[in-house]
């Protein structure tokens, strides 16, 4: 993993961390753990979506809104990455 990689991954983690301790869920995030299965509800997708695009300083497009990219923080990462490179290359 590299550097890059390992900041995006430490900082999502932060974040799905701070909505469990905000709801009083203790839990251990592991990248490929199911957000649903650690205590994540609809709503605190919904918040995490926010964070992330705070966090990163770049909006989601509606298309990547899905499921399948907020499963775990392994799927958010690659989310963040791609969007933070084509960033990059734009």
């Amino acid at each position: 993993m590299s550097s890059f990689e390992a900041d995006i991954s430490k900082r999502v983690v932060a974040l799905v961390r701070d909505i469990l301790v905000q709801n009083s869920i203790p839990a251990d995030v592991a990248s490929d753990a199911k957000l649903v299965d650690v205590g994540l509800t609809s709503m605190d997708m919904v918040n995490l979506m926010l964070a992330i695009e705070a966090e990163f300083d770049f909006t989601i497009p509606q298309e990547l809104i899905t499921p399948e990219n907020f499963q775990s923080v392994a799927t958010l990462e690659r989310l963040v990455a791609g969007q933070l490179a084509a960033a990059k290359a734009a």
